[in-house]
């Protein structure tokens, strides 16, 4: 008996990640866009109000300081011929 595991993975295309790296304005805003939940999952902080109870929230802050690392990355990512 044999199964077959079908992954469906959402990449974006090769042509987006060359053009981002070669400073493209609109396959950059495609990349942030692509990593934007994984970067809000990442961002998510445990705050309490003032009856203590608890709340989950995107840290603006750690958001912007993770889309800026991204976009260095990118933008310095080197593509082999």
């Amino acid at each position: 008996m044999s199964q077959k595991c079908e992954f469906q993975y959402n990449l974006l295309p090769f042509e987006t990640i060359k053009e981002a790296t070669k400073g493209d304005v609109d396959a950059v805003e495609e990349v942030l866009k692509h990593y934007d939940g994984y970067i809000d999952n990442l961002s998510r902080r445990k705050m309490y109000d003032e009856y203590g109870q608890i709340h989950y929230c995107v840290d603006e802050t750690l958001k912007r300081r993770l889309q800026t690392k991204l976009l260095i990355k990118t933008l310095n990512f080197k593509i082999g011929n």
